[in-house]
C-alpha cells in the first residue's frame, strides 16, 4: 500500500474510531509495518495543515483527529445552541442505543447508527444524561452508558426495566457482533467498508435519522 492510501486509510479509521489508537493496533489492523503508519501519519499531518477543519495529533505512539483551533470558536457556538435546544431525534437515537446495550464504545455506536457520533455523546455528556468511562478492555479508550440522572428523568431506578429490554438488547448486541467481524477485514476492503459505514456529512443510512448532525471527529 503506498503512502498516499496508507494516510487515507489510517484517517478512515481514526474519524471512525474517533479516539486515539496507537500505532501498533493501527499496524495490526491495516497488515503494514509499524513504520510504514508513521511514515504515512506524518504525510497525513501536513496534507491536513493544508487544507480542511481537522488536525492530526501525534502523542508519543498514538494518533488522533481533533478539530483544528482556528475553528474553536465556531464548534463552541454549535456546541451551545445545540445543548440550548430539545434532543434531536438523531440524539434519541443515540441515547436509545446507549440505554438499550452499554456499556458502549463509541465506535459500536457508530457502526449501530451507520454515521459518526461524536458530537451526540459530547451533547449527551455535557447534559448529564450519559456517563463516559474507561474502557477496561481497550487502555485510552472509553465506553458509555446512561447516567443516574437519565433514569431519574424517565423514572426508572436500572436500565433493565426499559420497554422490551431484552428484545432490543439482544437486538443490538447481534449488530455488535456484525460489527466485530466486519472490523477484521483486510485492508483491500478498506474503502468498502468505510462507504458502507462510514457516511459523509449529509448522508446516513437509510432508516437513519441522521442529517449533518454529528460528524466532526473529537476535539
Amino acid at each position: 500500500m503506498d503512502t498516499n492510501k496508507l494516510a487515507g486509510a489510517i484517517e478512515a479509521l481514526l474519524f471512525v474510531y474517533g479516539e486515539a489508537m496507537s500505532v501498533k493496533r493501527l499496524a495490526e489492523t491495516l497488515r503494514v509495518e509499524e513504520k510504514d503508519v508513521l511514515e504515512a501519519a506524518e504525510f497525513l499531518k501536513k496534507e491536513l495543515e493544508e487544507n480542511g477543519g481537522l488536525a492530526l495529533l501525534i502523542s508519543g505512539r498514538d494518533l488522533q483527529l481533533v478539530t483544528r483551533q482556528e475553528f474553536s470558536e465556531a464548534v463552541k457556538k454549535l456546541l451551545k445552541e445545540e445543548i440550548d435546544s430539545e434532543l434531536s431525534p438523531a440524539s434519541l437515537e443515540t441515547l436509545a442505543i446507549i440505554a438499550y446495550l452499554g456499556p458502549v464504545s463509541r465506535a459500536e455506536i457508530d457502526y449501530v447508527r451507520g454515521v459518526n457520533s461524536s458530537f451526540i455523546l459530547r451533547n449527551l455528556s455535557v447534559r448529564g444524561l450519559i456517563d463516559r468511562k474507561n474502557n477496561p478492555k481497550h487502555a485510552g479508550t472509553f465506553i458509555y452508558e446512561t447516567s443516574m440522572e437519565f433514569l431519574k428523568h424517565i423514572g426508572l431506578d436500572t436500565a433493565d426495566k426499559l420497554p422490551e429490554y431484552g428484545k432490543y438488547r439482544d437486538l443490538l448486541r447481534s449488530l455488535r457482533e456484525e460489527n466485530k467481524q466486519e472490523t477484521q477485514v483486510h485492508p483491500a476492503h478498506l474503502d468498502e467498508v468505510g462507504s458502507k459505514r462510514t457516511m459523509t456529512e449529509g448522508e446516513a443510512r437509510p432508516g437513519s435519522s441522521e442529517t449533518k448532525e454529528g460528524v466532526s471527529a473529537e476535539s
